[in-house]
């Protein structure tokens, strides 16, 4: 408090002079440098107060703090563009889903520079450098063996004539009994689902009843990473700032313990699986969005590692 009064006293004059980073922004040896992302919001609608509160909002609240601070700040994010919901919207649409992601990404630009939110990268994950890195960080998971290959029952449309990914699925919770849960996940009771599950199964596009058929699939093998990933997380959760609900989420992960999660699905929309047998498969919208952090920064600035590989700074 004595120290804001004394710089209150002194007047605007003795401030220090405004950091002005150079352009794009890259990291300064001797400074400090902060990255910040908010949430890359899903491509298939038009934002609404809710979603920029939810998370662009303190996010740029923080950036301007940042920069008022006279730290060297970056603020990325940009539009998640692949997966089943954007092919459930261009069908509704009667769109591309590539033309989906073109309509609904400059919405959500323009609603942001109208908002004022300052992004210095409004990005996309529909880029060729989406596709590199997402592949690149595949290749290295493959060759260091944390990928599992295996054959997984899944709801197929004989009318469609394609198997269905989960949220071309609707069906009836098979935990609460909820009526329109989705294939992957019940949003009444919160469980994840399996989609061949389902209750009374419907296909979304054609509202025709699937059949169950087998399909080849390949796993991130997470249980080979739980021990190093648990002692990483005693060693954050005791210098970190964990949230309460996000300490009890992880939690409850690692006390189930973890299981072999699937990252691809039998799609169109997506980024390419780059390995035989497995070319007429796109990688899971959950392993590829997240990739987008980077992919945003790397269309921003070709010294993209520099943020993302750079500890020291």
């Amino acid at each position: 408090i004595a120290a804001a009064a004394d710089a209150w006293a002194r007047g605007a004059a003795a401030l220090p002079r405004p950091w002005q980073p150079q352009k794009p922004v890259l990291p300064v040896e001797g400074m400090r440098n902060v990255l910040i992302t908010s949430a890359l919001p899903y491509v298939n609608n038009v934002p609404h107060l809710g979603n920029i509160i939810g998370c662009v909002l303190s996010a740029d609240t923080f950036a301007r703090y940042c920069r008022l601070r006279n730290w060297n700040t970056l603020y990325v994010c940009g539009t998640d563009e692949y997966g089943t919901a954007t092919e459930t919207k261009a069908v509704e649409e009667g769109l591309t889903p590539q033309e989906i992601c073109d309509k609904y990404n400059a919405i959500h630009a323009d609603i942001y520079r109208w908002f004022d939110i300052s992004f210095d990268c409004f990005g996309r994950t529909t880029t060729p450098s989406q596709t590199t890195i997402a592949q690149d960080i595949f290749q290295r998971l493959l060759a260091r063996g944390f990928l599992l290959q295996d054959t997984v029952e899944q709801l197929r449309c004989e009318g469609c004539q394609r198997f269905l990914a989960d949220r071309f699925v609707e069906g009836t919770c098979p935990f609460c009994g909820y009526e329109e849960a989705r294939g992957d996940q019940c949003d009444k009771c919160g469980k994840l689902i399996n989609a061949v599950e389902l209750k009374s199964p419907q296909c979304k596009l054609c509202r025709g009843v699937p059949i169950v058929k087998p399909t080849q699939h390949l796993f991130l093998d997470l249980p080979k990473l739980e021990q190093r990933l648990e002692a990483w997380l005693e060693q954050s959760w005791a210098t970190g700032d964990w949230t309460a609900n996000a300490r009890y989420i992880t939690r409850s992960w690692i006390r189930d313990g973890l299981k072999p999660r699937c990252i691809t699905r039998d799609l169109k929309w997506g980024t390419p699986v780059p390995l035989d047998g497995f070319r007429d498969k796109v990688f899971y919208v959950w392993f590829d969005a997240p990739i987008g952090y980077l992919s945003i920064t790397a269309n921003y600035t070709p010294e993209w590692e520099r943020w993302w590989k750079n500890p020291q700074q």
